[in-house]
């Protein structure tokens, strides 16, 4: 299978400052590359696949990192992604994998099955791409706010997320003029609860509607804001491994 390149097919080396890389599973700006999976700006409208599910107590995770514990709850309106990340977690998959892509104001990325073993300076955010894709469950409800779980993605038609990687958002205050932006370019429009959540927390909405939003994070937002400002190199990768442990919250 086509190597995933993480989250956003590389959304603009203006607006994150920073280089795209090729085959690589990352979360981006604006430009949508081929064959990466990554969050990118959308540029198209969404195809809108909404699961709906009873109501049942949400699941929530803990994610044990180097810098904190970032405790998260997964919806239950995206069931496909849910369960997905439920049985990876249980089969312990991400315990010691690293976050191998993190841009401040931006997301913090993992998941990559290859950055368990990989030495210093090794280029990460291909690893998976041999996991079946998760078919797109995009919810309008669920916007990407500071703390929203996503998963990454690469160039395919359908918008399918990568089976095992996943980035959670930092963000920014988004302007005005951005959000008239999203409605002129792609249709995007906000209610006046989400706009008042973005102009209050931030985040990144030129990703709504184009990656999949599964959960968010109910404590350690402090801990995201941290791993995306460690120092790192040019592809993002942080200079020393910030390791995951990922358990179910009983």
């Amino acid at each position: 299978m086509k190597k995933i390149a993480l989250l956003f097919l590389v959304l603009s080396v203006s607006l994150m400052g920073i280089a795209q890389v090729k085959n690589k599973t990352t979360a981006t700006t604006k430009t949508v590359a081929a064959k990466k999976t990554v969050a990118t700006t959308p540029t198209k409208t969404a195809t809108k696949t909404v699961a709906k599910v009873k109501p049942s107590k949400e699941t929530r995770v803990r994610i044990t990192t180097d810098m904190g514990i970032i405790t998260i709850k997964l919806y239950d309106s995206t069931p496909l992604h849910r369960d997905n990340f439920i049985k990876l977690v249980k089969q312990g998959f991400y315990d010691s994998l690293m976050f191998h892509r993190v841009i401040p104001e931006f997301m913090i990325q993992g998941g990559d099955p290859t950055s368990k073993d990989a030495p210093a300076g090794t280029m990460l955010g291909a690893g998976g791409g041999d996991m079946q894709r998760i078919p797109a469950e995009f919810v309008k409800s669920y916007i990407h706010k500071k703390g929203a779980l996503a998963a990454a993605r690469d160039g395919n038609p359908e918008k399918a997320s990568s089976a095992c990687q996943f980035y959670i958002v930092d963000g920014k205050i988004p302007t005005d003029e951005e959000f008239n932006s999203l409605k002129d370019r792609v249709g995007l429009t906000y209610t006046p609860e989400q706009r008042e959540i973005y102009k209050t927390i931030g985040g990144t909405p030129f990703l709504d509607m184009n990656y999949t939003v599964f959960g968010e994070v109910v404590s350690g937002l402090d801990v995201i804001s941290r791993i995306a400002e460690v120092p790192k190199d040019g592809n993002n990768r942080p200079y020393t491994d910030l390791r995951m442990k990922i358990e179910i919250v009983k």
